[in-house]
């Protein structure tokens, strides 16, 4: 289509991105979904995928971004509120993910007494991956409400007034009681500004307001650094009580309908998740119900936190499919020295190798939401606790490069603001910084190796298993095997422990990178697991993109073809 201006025509551009369905277009999404489907295309997935993707949806997207959340601290009489204001695109991003089921569709459950669905975390993992596309910013007390409920499914006297509300698929945005609302999204409170990642550090107090124990009144008086999605309807929260930091559910109203006080000084200015209120919260005599035991408030939380782990991962591994399918689509129109960019020998080298990565990443995230479905397990539980800061680390850490990749492969119509890249850009690091950094998760993972022995041994003998598929495979990970070995050999605990840490980064990229070789080998094409396997495990670990494909032995342009005609459908 041309566009007709006094001076000159418009030509060679790319259409809009837009009105394409996520789930038929995206084919690693299809497979996986399927592999657990009885081979078949779930009809609401892809009814959710065509939605997500549609020009109504992206546009949601952008006007949700372009108008941030507002706080409307008082009334004009003066009356305190405490309200943050969002713009309509939100709200209605927050409809179409309720109505999916986003925020609690595996914990349906709870309300029958039946027994889970045996793929219920993972198929919610293919819903919030096509959420994220259309709005990543939403998904922030999507996850958090979903997350909650593997912490509060274990305390009863939560469940009787807070599953029906929770569990309910419609969106309720009003600021109300509890009795006055359809459906409530659940937010989460750890961060205080002198410790951060720290939280035993905390200094927020709790006092009994009356007995103490499981499902009593606590007060509640100190200050959280980042409270997200702050117009939820109760918080986990953690502060200090006799016992030591401990984990209350803290309503924003209370039983008898009066407003509780919490009080959010301000909003945070992000770089990016802008559609996503981020407060700082002043608490004075909060009152919040205890959840588990004094002093076990990190036990108790820690599935809340594992759970938005996941979802971090998925996100992330969501906005690299994004950031590639909108890449390739401008490749595809875009006519660079007389050939079209996606042509350009390159270019193809370029796509093709983000394609490798965005496969793994993909295969990575999803492979740890079926451990979430295999409770159960034993083998399921270890690669689930081993695998979690792993994949966290490395999918969260590699998706800023990747996204700025792909903006790149548009040129400056990727770099303004009027397309989606420059906001994805600015969206994609919040991913790994948020539920645990880079180093976060490292020290996790050497938590695991160090202190639960039995678990580290029964992932890495699977693994082992794994890597019998292929050579290359297997030599990676005697070689990350043997590093540990003869550290643990040569060295006395605590400097084989310092030593660990040091290398921690390294060794988690190449676990990271060794497990996604054996689901890339399992599940992948032929041409796209020999490309990821010859540069990602038997060429260097590390590469800008577009470098690591040449050296393949008999690896050339029509696999780059092939690869790129396959990883975008539209």
């Amino acid at each position: 289509m041309t566009s007709h201006l006094s001076t000159h025509e418009v030509f060679n551009q790319s259409p809009p991105f837009s009105d394409i369905n996520l789930y038929d277009s995206d084919p690693v999404l299809k497979s996986i979904v399927k592999a657990v489907s009885k081979n078949r295309d779930p009809a609401k997935l892809r009814e959710f995928g065509a939605l997500t993707g549609s020009r109504d949806a992206l546009e949601i997207g952008r006007l949700a971004n372009e108008n941030p959340p507002k706080l409307r601290s008082f009334d004009s009489k003066g009356h305190r509120l405490d309200f943050v204001e969002y713009h309509p695109a939100y709200h209605r991003a927050m409809e179409i993910s309720m109505a999916q089921g986003l925020h609690c569709s595996p914990w349906s459950y709870l309300s029958t007494g039946g027994k889970p669905n045996a793929n219920g975390h993972l198929l919610r993992a293919a819903g919030s991956y096509m959420a994220v596309q259309m709005e990543p910013g939403h998904c922030c007390p999507i996850t958090m409400t979903h997350a909650s409920l593997a912490t509060l499914k274990n305390h009863n006297f939560l469940l009787a007034d807070w599953l029906p509300k929770i569990l309910d698929r419609s969106y309720d945005p009003q600021f109300a009681p509890m009795v006055d609302k359809s459906s409530a999204t659940i937010g989460m409170g750890m961060t205080e500004k002198q410790g951060g990642t720290d939280v035993r550090s905390n200094s927020s107090r709790a006092v009994p307001a009356d007995k103490t124990g499981e499902g009593e009144i606590y007060q509640l008086t100190g200050h959280k650094w980042f409270v997200s999605a702050p117009m939820s309807d109760a918080f986990l929260m953690l502060a200090q009580a006799a016992a030591g930091l401990s984990c209350f559910f803290v309503p924003r109203f209370l039983p008898d309908g009066n407003v509780n006080s919490l009080q959010i000084q301000r909003l945070k200015d992000k770089l990016g998740n802008r559609s996503n209120a981020s407060s700082e919260m002043e608490f004075e005599g909060a009152l919040g119900w205890l959840v588990g035991e004094e002093g076990k408030g990190l036990r108790t939380i820690i599935d809340m936190v594992t759970f938005t782990r996941l979802d971090c991962a998925v996100s992330s591994a969501a906005l690299m499919r994004f950031a590639l399918a909108n890449a390739i689509h401008h490749a595809r129109y875009r006519t660079v020295f007389q050939k079209k960019l996606i042509d350009q020998p390159l270019m193809e080298c370029v796509l093709t190798d983000l394609v490798l990565d965005w496969e793994a990443a993909t295969r990575l995230a999803f492979r740890l939401a079926r451990a979430f479905d295999r409770p159960d397990d034993e083998a399921e539980t270890a690669f689930r606790r081993v695998m979690t800061p792993v994949i966290k680390y490395w999918v969260c850490k590699i998706a800023p490069a990747f996204v700025y990749e792909a903006m790149e492969c548009l040129g400056g119509n990727g770099y303004v603001e009027e397309g989606p890249l420059a906001r994805t850009y600015r969206e994609v690091p919040v991913n790994a910084i948020w539920e645990g950094s880079g180093n976060v998760m490292c020290l996790d993972f050497l938590r695991v190796l160090l202190r639960e022995k039995d678990t580290a041994e029964r992932f890495f003998a699977s693994l082992r298993k794994d890597c019998e598929v292929d050579p290359r495979l297997q030599r990676a990970l005697s070689d990350l095997l043997s590093l540990l070995s003869n550290d643990r050999a040569g060295a006395a605990a605590d400097q084989y422990s310092i030593r660990l840490e040091t290398q921690a980064r390294s060794i988690v990229e190449r676990l990271a990178l060794i497990t996604a070789g054996t689901l890339m080998r399992q599940f992948a094409t032929e041409d796209v697991a020999n490309a990821f396997l010859g540069s990602q495990i038997n060429g260097n670990w590390r590469h800008t993109y577009g470098a690591g494909l040449a050296d393949i032995t008999g690896f050339g342009r029509a696999d780059f073809s092939q690869i790129l005609e396959r990883a975008f459908h539209h």
